[in-house]
């Protein structure tokens, strides 16, 4: 079963059209050759967004991720915050054109899957189809455990509430997208609606559905207390954890 793309078509509402726009010109302005090509991402180009209340999701690839000096990359960021309140917040992605073409069950997935090209060629077309199978589920959550790591440590340590906030539903999405990951065998494609994701987890994978209702519960609204919501999300890693490494020990007896 191959993977389809989740956004076929770029359908950028008028409230975020200028925003884009501007992103994209001082991007290039800025680094001038250094870009190779584009990226979004979520519900503004597929004409979703809620004004005053979504985010921005672009992926920048690039020949050398170095190139890119990221201090003036976070400065850009806070001054289009400034000229674009419309948007809530601006993550940005930096990746190298070798790791989209030699990692194609990682970068080579969030490039020719999840995202779609708004400036340059889309690189996402030299990948070549990804088919689904637990080799690919396994290769697509090779940093699963860094990036919670990551999140888990800054959650710990933020004492800012609005930073807890942001921090707790960024870490809802990431356990609930690796969560949804184990049954991709069984859904055929890869969903980025949060509803219909939960859904498939509670349909298609063994764990308690409190845990699962939580997190989405969670992601939708993050003035939880910080300890028990880490109590919960260290409970679902350790679920996820356990089944992805009984899925790569089973591909391993393949080989």
């Amino acid at each position: 079963m191959i993977l389809e793309k989740v956004i076929n078509k770029i359908e950028i509402q008028s409230e975020y059209k200028d925003f884009v726009d501007k992103y994209i010109d001082t991007i290039l302005t800025e680094f001038k050759d250094k870009v190779h090509s584009i990226y979004m991402c979520g519900s503004i180009p597929k004409g979703m967004a809620t004004p005053f209340k979504s985010d921005a999701d672009f992926t920048i690839v690039c020949v050398d991720p170095q190139d890119i000096d990221y201090e003036r990359l976070s400065t850009i960021k806070d001054s289009l915050l400034k000229e674009y309140p419309v948007v809530t917040k601006i993550d940005t992605i930096i990746c190298s054109m070798d790791s989209v073409l030699s990692k194609p069950n990682e970068w080579g997935f969030w490039v020719k899957i999840i995202c779609v090209c708004v400036y340059g060629q889309d690189v996402g077309e030299q990948v070549p189809p990804i088919k689904i199978s637990p080799e690919f589920i396994v290769d697509l959550n090779k940093d699963t455990k860094m990036e919670v790591d990551r999140i888990h440590h800054s959650l710990s340590n933020a004492s800012d509430h609005t930073m807890q906030m942001r921090y707790i539903k960024g870490y809802s999405k990431r356990l609930l997208r690796a969560l949804y990951s184990l049954v991709l065998e069984d859904t055929g494609v890869w969903e980025d609606d949060f509803v219909k994701m939960k859904n498939a987890i509670l349909t298609y994978y063994e764990i308690d559905s409190a845990l699962v209702d939580y997190l989405y519960t969670c992601y939708l609204d993050s003035h939880v207390d910080v300890e028990e919501f880490l109590g919960v999300a260290d409970e679902v890693y350790r679920n996820f954890e356990k089944a992805i490494h009984a899925m790569a020990a089973s591909r391993n007896s393949f080989d």
